[in-house]
């Protein structure tokens, strides 16, 4: 489990592709005698398993680097696939017992990808229209939270399948969301407990059909 608190944006070094899976190397600022072999790792959203990692001493700032793997299923339905060497990603490690829960309760089991169609930047925020699948679209209820590219986010305004959220300085300062443009595709997880209130609702109108 996660916060959507993002601890860290990384670096993806390099994209391997291996029969159906990709391994993608990364470095971060995680001190490599904190990572542990099969930790449990948010990559913009997406739950991965470390299989590899070590210290970086290339003097680029970043202290360690670490490999994941992404299987065919996270490549079909998230963004993982489109992923390039370059590319800034959010990273947050899994939740311990006795942290603190800042966000909401993430999964890191991406439900869809939802595209950006308008970005306004003001007083160093930065107001973001998006578009969301269909189906997805009726989870996401205003002043709820949602969870995008593994960030935890308030969702200001719903008008059909478009929501807006709006990101203080702090939050573009901390992670990848500086860098997002119109056109780009953005990891969806919408509330668990949106999902199960749906679910309810639907039960309850079954049982009186």
């Amino acid at each position: 489990m996660f916060t959507g608190l993002i601890s860290d944006v990384g670096r993806l070094l390099g994209v391997e592709t291996r029969g159906d899976l990709k391994r993608l190397k990364l470095a971060s600022h995680y001190l490599a005698e904190s990572l542990t072999l099969g930790a449990s790792v948010a990559h913009n959203g997406v739950c991965m398993t470390l299989v590899d990692f070590g210290p970086r001493e290339e003097g680029d700032g970043f202290a360690s680097w670490h490999e994941v793997d992404a299987a065919a299923e996270t490549l079909a339905v998230t963004t993982a696939g489109f992923w390039a060497a370059g590319d800034r990603i959010n990273l947050e490690r899994s939740l311990r017992v006795g942290d603190e829960l800042g966000g909401h309760l993430v999964s890191g089991h991406v439900d869809g990808v939802a595209r950006l169609v308008e970005r306004r930047d003001f007083d160093g925020m930065a107001h973001f229209e998006i578009e969301a699948p269909r189906d997805l679209a009726r989870f996401i209820a205003e002043k709820g939270s949602v969870a995008l590219d593994g960030a935890s986010l308030t969702v200001n305004k719903v008008s059909g399948h478009r929501f807006t959220i709006l990101l203080i300085p702090h939050t573009l300062e901390v992670t990848a969301w500086s860098g997002r443009k119109v056109g780009d595709a953005i990891n969806l997880e919408v509330d668990t407990m949106a999902r199960y209130a749906a679910r309810l609702v639907e039960a309850a109108r079954e049982l009186g059909a």
